[in-house]
């Protein structure tokens, strides 16, 4: 991986983390498009990119973050499905993320689920209050994105219109969510990528490029969560629905003709 491409990765996933289109199909997508080697390297840069993305989250609603000792345990609730459903099964969802198939099949799914979301969740309840009940319900939710191709901002966000919250504010609290899951999960691991020499090695040889693109994934994420907001509150789930099924739907013609994609 060169420069251009790690800038290249680190800005789509700056723009897919946080928008319901699933950033592991996207990765594939441009892996694909520009040939890009699945090495170990590479693996471990998609991953520690993300704490980039995490940021941005920490700098747009620091205020949020300071507010009370309640909004840290909704977040702990809502947090623990993944955490428990991610320790016994990350072998069987590291599996899933090798099956390239089940990402883009996942994408069209999900596309066509979004299509009717709006309509699904169109009622929404006088009492944004999101209360221990709420919080489990969209971390039992955050759990499906486990499956790849689904997408985590996708599954909260519904979770959270299920519970009758607005696009608004059932967005903010996935982006509030992804903090404690995201930086869990890709600690895991880091941790484990650090514990082997030869991995540690690689990654301290190369410090500059992964400052970078967490610096790119920054500032992309910055500004995808601002334009998010607005356009969901506006126009609804129904262009990422469209959006979905296109991507999903080139990731299995790209299959078809022979390319090699994988990232994980």
């Amino acid at each position: 991986m060169d420069w251009l491409e790690a800038v290249i990765i680190a800005t789509v996933e700056g723009l897919t983390e946080f928008l319901p289109v699933s950033s592991t199909g996207h990765m594939i997508l441009a892996q694909g498009f520009m040939g890009i080697t699945s090495d170990e390297f590479v693996k471990a840069f998609t991953v520690i990119i993300q704490f980039g993305a995490i940021l941005s989250v920490l700098i747009l609603y620091w205020r949020r973050f300071l507010q009370s000792l309640d909004f840290y345990w909704k977040l702990l609730i809502a947090f623990l499905p993944a955490a428990v459903f991610g320790f016994l099964f990350s072998d069987a969802i590291d599996a899933l993320l090798e099956n390239v198939e089940i990402v883009a099949v996942m994408l069209i799914v999900g596309g066509v689920f979004m299509l009717f979301a709006d309509q699904l969740f169109a009622q929404t309840s006088a009492n944004q209050n999101i209360g221990w009940r709420k919080a489990l319900i969209i971390g039992l939710c955050q759990c499906i994105a486990m499956i790849p191709g689904v997408s985590r901002s996708m599954a909260t966000i519904a979770g959270g219109m299920s519970q009758k919250l607005t696009r608004k504010n059932a967005a903010e609290f996935s982006f509030f969510l992804a903090v404690p899951t995201m930086a869990a999960a890709s600690g895991y691991k880091m941790l484990k990528l650090f514990l082997d020499d030869s991995s540690r090695e690689l990654l301290l040889n190369n410090i500059n490029i992964l400052i970078a693109g967490n610096i790119v994934a920054f500032v992309v994420a910055l500004l995808a969560i601002k334009v998010f907001i607005s356009f969901l509150t506006k126009y609804g789930f129904k262009a990422f629905g469209y959006y979905r099924i296109a991507a999903g739907a080139i990731i299995l013609i790209m299959l078809a003709c022979g390319y090699n994609l994988q990232i994980a």
